[in-house]
């Protein structure tokens, strides 16, 4: 059977409505959003927020602190080991396929010669951190690394290894999917969350094979659709486990190909959304690393992204992948903020030439998000750096 073909602009605009930048959607929580537009990038803690504010009509940042403190949301380190912000329910599929991908483990030096008395130190993580009063700290945790360590025998704890981890605080040791962040006072708000507390619904984790599927459900259904190098690239996995799983999946999936006669199979539900190419896409700030420009093979982003202003997104130097406006459903320029004493600052710059138009609804959109993001400056400045 012929599969459809699906132009770019098309995958664009099935991408924005999936994502809620078609519309900002109405009547429904910060925490359906997150479970409907997959997990959101949080290693910088500012940027929820604005992908929330850009996507959820009338959204008030203290929705999503009350749905965190409330534990429906969590962040923690999830996909690629890079923090996530997902919804409780999800957050067990999340983790298991995160944990069977190998991207969270551990050891950075030696053979990798396997360290059972090391890895059942580190799955009583959770045990320790429900047993606090709040959550717990990084010092905390690292004091009872330490007290367990100093009791083993050599073998067990490589003095090279053990050496490694005490330089870096034990950070990846602690970065097990078993665990999520919250703040140290237990008062979520806009400062970064750096505590521990053990993860959701990890008493009885699903099984590896059917959280890896179902991620990919959410993948497809968040970003589809999408090819197996895309989700195994946005989900930290292989490619060649992530065909095979979307091959088990078939029957309730459908097939298309992308415009230029390309090869690569684009899976996705068949009842998602896939609006006509012509739909009308409004003007969008996007924040820092959102997830639009990191969902699909680093090659394979023009669906939102032109080629000719990648350079300008992804700052190689510090892997940083800068915040970023929209118009016409596509990348045209950065945007930056800043204090400037009891002024907010936001900077608009271009990578393309935009209409008279387009200025004034980005400027407007702008003014808003400046406002939004720092509501106790006194005054708020938007300039468009031409």
């Amino acid at each position: 059977m012929t599969q459809p073909t699906l132009t770019t602009r098309a995958l664009n605009r099935a991408l924005l409505a999936r994502q809620s930048l078609l519309e900002r959607a109405a009547g429904t929580s910060a925490v359906e959003l997150v479970g409907s537009i997959g997990a959101l990038q949080a290693q910088y803690w500012p940027a929820p927020p604005v992908a929330l504010w850009s996507r959820l009509a009338d959204f008030d940042a203290a929705e999503l602190y009350a749905a965190l403190a409330e534990r429906r949301l969590v962040t923690g380190t999830l996909l690629r080991a890079t923090l996530h912000l997902v919804t409780a329910r999800d957050h067990p599929a999340y983790a298991v396929a995160t944990d069977a991908s190998g991207a969270t483990a551990w050891r950075r030096t030696g053979d990798r010669a396997p360290l059972p008395e090391l890895e059942r130190l580190r799955a009583q993580l959770p045990a320790f951190a429900a047993a606090g009063v709040g959550p717990r700290t990084a010092e905390e945790i690292t004091a009872f690394v330490e007290a367990h360590v100093a009791r083993l025998p050599a073998e067990a704890a490589p003095e090279e290894e053990v050496a490694w981890q005490r330089e870096h605080g034990w950070r990846p040791f602690r970065g097990t999917v078993t665990l999520v962040r919250a703040p140290e006072d237990g008062e979520w708000g806009p400062g970064k969350p750096e505590a521990y507390l053990p993860g959701p619904g990890l008493t009885d984790p699903p099984d590896p094979e059917e959280a890896l599927r179902e991620v990919i459900r959410r993948h497809l259904r968040a970003f589809g659709p999408a090819a197996p190098d895309d989700v195994a690239q946005w989900i930290g996995w292989r490619t060649t486990p992530v065909k095979a799983a979307l091959a088990d999946l078939a029957d309730e999936l459908v097939c298309f190909r992308e415009e230029g006669g390309g090869s690569r199979p684009l899976y996705d539900l068949p009842d998602a959304p896939r609006p006509p190419e012509d739909t009308p896409a409004p003007v969008r700030l996007l924040p820092w690393f959102d997830s639009l420009l990191l969902a699909y093979a680093p090659a394979r982003r023009g669906r939102v992204l032109p080629e000719a202003h990648r350079a300008a997104v992804y700052a190689k130097a510090n892997l940083q992948v800068r915040p970023t406006f929209l118009v016409d459903g596509m990348v045209a320029g950065t945007w930056s903020l800043e204090r400037r004493g009891r002024r907010a600052a936001l900077t608009l710059r271009p990578l393309e030439p935009l209409t008279p138009a387009t200025r004034r609804a980005l400027l407007d959109e702008a003014e808003r998000l400046v406002h939004f993001c720092r509501p106790d400056a006194t005054a708020h400045d938007v300039t468009l750096d031409e």
